[in-house]
């Protein structure tokens, strides 16, 4: 099991270098959140399966459930889109991991702070994240996400 350490991971940047740096799956999530990070759909999708769904946030913090594969391309390209649309950019910093992995299946419980800026407005997402994940022949990917909302600081003029 990982270790709780109470220094963050800002930015992705520095996830090399964590103290969860050899905790199962924290390079694959630390793929997850860089992915969403920087709108690849291609890699995010070769990563997830998300056989039982996904619940995930939209850009004001309410939740969506996500149900199928199709559905799951659609929530990313359309989200993706938007934010490509809106010029908007996010970020994710790691405040804590921890995570089991047995011989092909595992979990990690991922609390992360997500930023949107959106022009000069910036909101903060306060998560947490259990992910299960499964051992494929391409290697783990995720089986299912699972995120609840923690506390957020959103402007008005990001609130839809």
């Amino acid at each position: 099991m990982a270790t709780s350490d109470s220094r963050p991971t800002s930015s992705l940047e520095d996830a090399a270098g964590s103290s969860w740096a050899d905790a199962p799956f924290f390079a694959e999530t630390v793929t997850l959140l860089r992915s969403v990070r920087d709108h690849d759909f291609d890699t995010l999708a070769e990563l997830c399966d998300d056989d039982f769904g996904i619940v995930d946030l939209d850009q004001s913090g309410a939740n969506v459930m996500v149900r199928t594969r199709q559905d799951w391309e659609n929530w990313f390209q359309r989200l993706f889109g938007e934010m490509a649309a809106a010029a908007a950019t996010t970020d994710s910093e790691i405040l804590n991991y921890d995570a089991l992995a047995g011989s092909d299946l595992g979990f990690s419980v991922l609390e992360f702070r997500q930023s949107l800026q959106v022009g000069e407005h910036t909101g903060f997402f306060d998560c947490v994240a259990t992910i299960v994940w499964k051992q494929t022949p391409e290697g783990w990917k995720e089986a299912r996400w699972h995120v609840s909302l923690l506390s957020a600081d959103v402007p008005d003029a990001l609130v839809t």
